[in-house]
């Protein structure tokens, strides 16, 4: 398996969980599920921080950016009362 290839795995993985980046310990904490084992990532790469770098530049993850909130109701205005003036 090839660096770009293993790059891409890895890419394609992190975006089916719906998560831009992942720490190691959260990458290991998937155990067998992971298309590559982390070691050999840093193996080929070196760092966990560099193997993103990596990523981010040939892989780039597109999350899907969270839906706009619903503008909030306008206020509604309370009826005005006149004081009547006492004789």
């Amino acid at each position: 398996m090839t660096k770009d290839m293993m790059v891409k795995a890895l890419s394609e993985f992190i975006a089916s969980k719906g998560k831009e980046t992942m720490t190691l310990a959260e990458y290991k904490a998937e155990g067998n599920d992971v298309p590559v084992k982390d070691f050999y990532l840093r193996r080929r790469l070196g760092s966990w921080n560099r193997v993103l770098a990596v990523m981010n530049k040939r892989y780039p993850v597109d999350t899907p950016a969270p839906a706009a909130p619903e503008p909030a109701p306008a206020p509604v205005a309370a009826p005005k009362v006149t004081a009547k003036k006492g004789k």
